[in-house]
């Protein structure tokens, strides 16, 4: 049986309406924050889109008003599953933004773990929109996804991954991070977001990294969903080294 649930969330950003308003409501911008890739037919009563790992998911829009609101809502399932998503946009004093995101709907039996799992996925994704807006403004990404799926325990999973970026210690944002992808330039940048045992990220001049592991719950799952802001003559290459990688990172 269905549950009804309603997950809110605040978040102030250093940008304008008018730049907030790009990065939630055209595809371009979603894609440099958001996971897999987003589109946006621009009106009330058009269709987004967003495609990840090989599976689509499509919505309605259901509120349009630019700088203002951003809704939209998908179509119950068969067992009546939906959600829908609200954005709520307030200008500030110096050219700064107050975003209010609101998610409901219905879930299903595994309602509480999918709940879980959003309230704490929110925190990461709307950490990456604010550093999107404040480090990134008027550029676009090429997002990047790679999953691994059983990839292990979150304890050693972190191990791995922040190793891998020469993090010791106390993983705390600011520390620097260093990375080689066999196959891309070098990655050398700092730690600007810790939801440990959730999620981590590292920022660069020309790139948000992100990295999500989806608890025990729900198959101790290893997803990376990067944000390239630097020309890339090739993406499909580029992801394929990612998921290469994650395939090769030595948990435990």
């Amino acid at each position: 049986m269905g549950h009804q649930f309603e997950l809110q969330k605040t978040v102030e950003l250093a940008a304008t309406p008018e730049e907030v308003w790009a990065a939630i409501a055209t595809g371009p911008g979603i894609d440099s924050w958001f996971m897999g890739r987003s589109e946006v037919e621009p009106r009330e009563g058009g269709r987004t889109r967003l495609s990840m790992l090989g599976q689509v998911a499509e919505a309605t829009v259901t509120g349009w008003e630019p700088g203002k609101r951003f809704a939209s809502r998908t179509e119950p399932g068969p067992d009546g599953t939906f959600l829908a998503t609200e954005y709520l946009i307030e200008g500030r004093d110096q050219g700064s933004t107050v975003l209010r995101m609101v998610q409901s709907g219905v879930l299903g039996d595994n309602w509480e773990t999918e709940y879980e799992a959003m309230r704490v996925g929110w925190d990461m994704y709307l950490g990456s929109l604010a550093a999107y807006v404040a480090h990134f403004p008027g550029r676009s990404a090429t997002p990047v996804t790679a999953f691994r799926p059983g990839a292990g325990h979150p304890d050693q999973v972190w191990a791995a991954v922040t190793g891998a970026f020469g993090v010791t210690g106390p993983v705390t944002e600011g520390v620097p991070a260093r990375l080689t992808v066999p196959g891309l330039p070098p990655i050398d940048g700092v730690v600007d977001l810790v939801g440990l045992p959730t999620y981590f990220g590292v920022r660069t001049d020309d790139a948000i990294y992100r990295f999500l592991h989806s608890g025990t719950e729900r198959g101790n799952a290893l997803v990376v969903g990067h944000h390239i802001f630097a020309a890339d003559p090739d993406p499909a290459r580029t992801e394929q080294a990612w998921q290469e990688w994650l395939d090769r990172l030595p948990v435990g």
